[in-house]
């Protein structure tokens, strides 16, 4: 060691310095100790030095902010989760388990030797970080919307989860490792050691958590919710598709509409109100090449309403509104008892726990366009003569219309764009149906 620490004349040779951190910055010139850059190189434990000293509390704070995060997460699954199923608290439970192996990283942080290193452990804390913000973002709004409990629903809503736990493996792994080998030198061994480590643990926890969740979600499958926004979660059968169906004296409306030119979107509604009987109030969100901004529509009594971008609510004649009735728009134009008559019966399917009957129907672009009012956002003026499609309803156990999703396509000149062929798609709901709602008039 003496012989690497002196030169060809034998000297002493200056000793290394690595550039100090940020936080080595801050707390060497706001605390008001300089305690200068660390020497390495000159023997003694490391972990005594100054600088890797700086560097291990840094990474000790990433790894409380993964800690936090996960911890977050687990703590809504834990006290929010509960469809009812017969493992509802096992799976809260093992949700902790990614907060443990965060933990990892704050009791042994992957303390490197080298600046590169020590930036690239950083990136890979703060890149778990962001992988797990949408995830938890994403279960919460399942668990707030009053919807399906679900937490993996698709492959699509895992992935983000199962990358964060990867990289948080990862992170405590090369902490794990370090503790195995003894130094804190990016080698070879240590690397294996932590792919290894973070291999394992990943998927044992992934697994174990997936498991139960499915497991509990299989039970649940054929089992009606307590209740459900969609209708009764009763044993109650629905009718078919071509008995008579009624709409609910009164509901919570939302419609979405889009259009899209050879698969690339062109524009879009969005659209949130309420109906109770012919009092109507709502407003729509439009992006379109033909319209955009906030437009409304409001209807209580003999009076009535209309909002436009950039104005307030206007009155106008109430006579103008007979065709903005939202759902029951939808049941008059398009689901009249001669067109259900020849409906296609695809059969009982539970809607966020509510047992409705799934039917279809054959629809063209005009009795669309009657059903969705809404659709002349999208469109030059055209009365899509020309278009065809299909439109999904369901019926639930009281009788009642819930919800409708249908597509038509055409030629694109109806979209006023060019391109070959033109798409609009739709989704409207009716919740929480016959609950006594009222509708009030926008403020003057």
């Amino acid at each position: 060691a003496g012989r690497r620490d002196r030169g060809p004349d034998g000297r002493p040779l200056p000793a290394r310095q690595d550039e100090p951190s940020i936080l080595w910055w801050l707390v060497n010139n706001v605390s008001g100790n300089h305690i200068g850059p660390s020497v390495q190189g000159g023997g003694g434990d490391i972990a005594r030095l100054p600088l890797v000293r700086v560097r291990t509390l840094e990474l000790r704070l990433v790894a409380i902010g993964l800690t936090t995060l996960w911890s977050f997460g687990a703590a809504y699954v834990l006290l929010g989760y509960r469809p009812g199923g017969p493992i509802d608290g096992l799976v809260g439970t093992i949700a902790m388990v990614p907060a443990a192996i965060a933990l990892i990283g704050i009791i042994w942080p992957p303390v490197m030797d080298g600046r590169r290193a020590f930036v690239g452990m950083v990136w890979l804390g703060l890149a778990a970080g962001l992988l797990l913000v949408p995830s938890i973002g994403g279960v919460l709004g399942q668990l707030l919307a009053r919807g399906p409990q679900t937490l993996l629903p698709s492959v699509e809503a895992a992935y983000p989860w199962l990358l964060a736990l990867a990289a948080t493996s990862l992170f405590s792994g090369f902490g794990v490792a370090r503790r195995l080998v003894g130094d804190s030198a990016l080698s070879r061994a240590r690397v294996w050691r932590a792919a290894l480590i973070a291999a394992a643990v990943t998927l044992a926890s992934g697994t174990l958590f997936t498991s139960a969740a499915v497991a509990n979600d299989v039970a649940l499958r054929n089992r009606p919710a307590p209740s459900s926004r969609f209708g009764p979660t009763g044993g109650g059968q629905p009718p078919q598709c071509g008995a008579e169906i009624r709409v609910g004296a009164s509901a919570r409306v939302d419609l979405r509409l889009s259009a899209a030119v050879d698969r690339n979107p062109v524009g879009v509604v969005q659209l949130a109100g309420s109906r109770t009987g012919v009092d109507i109030r709502w407003t729509a969100d439009v992006a379109s090449e033909l319209a955009l901004g906030r437009f409304g529509l409001a209807r209580v009594g003999d009076r009535a309403w209309t909002l436009e971008p950039g104005s307030p609510w206007a009155r106008i004649d109430p006579a103008s509104t007979a065709g903005d009735l939202l759902d029951a728009q939808v049941l008059a134009a398009a689901l009249a008892g001669g067109v259900r008559a020849t409906a296609e019966d695809h059969g009982l399917e539970f809607v966020e726990g509510a047992r409705g009957r799934h039917c279809r129907v054959a629809i063209d672009g005009p009795t669309f366009l009657a059903a969705f009012p809404q659709t002349h956002w999208l469109t030059s003026g055209d009365t899509l003569r020309r278009w065809r499609g299909e439109l999904d309803y369901w019926v639930f156990s009281d009788g009642e219309l819930g919800q409708a999703a249908g597509s038509i396509s055409g030629p694109v000149s109806a979209l006023g764009l060019g391109g070959i062929q033109g798409t609009i798609e739709t989704l409207l709901t009716a919740t929480d149906r016959d609950d006594g709602r009222s509708v009030t008039p926008p403020a003057s």
